[in-house]
């Protein structure tokens, strides 16, 4: 296999494909792929106050977090919108956050001013562990994954890849959109809030204590409606080349949204995730740069 890599953004250096990208897809649905995803970043908690103290910083509920399971979380800023997204995990002394290496700087600089009197140490673990996307069907967050020890992975990637088959992002975007997840910084901006996003009972934990941005998300929820939604486009195939991340969607002349993650589907052909306003019409003929585009609910109106 001849591995292409992918050239820039957040996910550069990490595999893009290996020649056939459909295959990838179909062993990544049957649950008999892995991927390596090594050049995220991995920020280490420990301290014995570190789940009650994740719990109150973030959208999950973390008190009794189980040994070993993954779960997946938001930090928002004060007015609700979306700052941090990522997946953690505890091996019972340690909580290890899994996230796109250039939110990681950010995040550290925000634990450690959130630190105060209690008993948690922040660093960056990066350099000493890397995630694997393991073998298995796909869960609500995009694993099941595993977390190694940067000394042992090579050991487990042939232990992984003599059993299932090695995918690149490709696949990954591919099952990621067709399952409608969002991704920090693609289909989010400055204003995203979780309602938008179909995180709610996901990322978002509605039976939780307070924390920051909670008042907005509360309200949205109880008492009204976002004022954007996510969205599955399909698009026409017939593009050669499809619009990148944050272009502008359109209904006739009017922009109603911006483009997320693109990716093309073994199944379903050319798809993406978009915001678009929620008063914009199912059956509305959108474009993306010129490129029909018909939409998919992802988040009810």
């Amino acid at each position: 296999m001849t591995a292409v890599f992918v050239e820039d953004g957040p996910d550069k250096g990490a595999i893009w494909h290996f020649g056939e990208p459909n295959k990838e897809q179909l062993a990544l649905v049957a649950g008999s792929a892995w991927a390596d995803l090594s050049h995220l970043a991995i920020v280490a908690v420990t301290g014995e106050d570190r789940l009650k103290w994740l719990h109150d910083l973030t959208t999950q509920h973390l008190l009794e977090l189980i040994t070993g399971s993954w779960s997946s979380a938001l930090i928002l800023d004060p007015q609700g919108h979306v700052e941090y997204q990522f997946s953690l995990v505890d091996d019972g002394a340690t909580t290890f956050i899994v996230l796109d290496p250039h939110f990681a700087e950010g995040l550290i600089t925000y634990l450690n001013k959130m630190r105060f009197m209690l008993k948690v140490e922040v660093r960056d673990a990066s350099s000493e562990y890397a995630v694997l996307r393991a073998p298995g069907v796909a869960n609500e967050i995009g694993g099941p994954f595993a977390l190694v020890p940067r000394a042992e992975l090579e050991e487990m990637k042939t232990a992984f890849g003599a059993n299932a088959t090695q995918v690149g992002t490709w696949a990954l975007d591919a099952e990621r959109v067709a399952a409608g997840r969002p991704r920090h910084g693609f289909e989010t901006d400055a204003k995203s809030i979780p309602n938008e996003l179909g995180v709610i009972h996901g990322a978002v934990h509605m039976n939780k204590g307070c924390y920051r941005g909670q008042e907005t998300v509360a309200k949205v929820y109880n008492l009204g409606k976002p004022p954007r939604r996510l969205v599955m486009l399909h698009l026409d195939g017939h593009a050669v080349v499809m619009p990148p991340t944050g272009t502008p969607v359109m209904n006739g002349e009017v922009q109603v949204g911006f483009l997320g993650t693109v990716a093309r589907h073994y199944e379903l052909g050319p798809i993406a995730l978009a915001i678009v306003k929620r008063n914009t019409p199912v059956d509305a003929e959108l474009t993306v740069e010129g490129v029909a585009a018909s939409q998919q609910i992802i988040v009810e109106a």
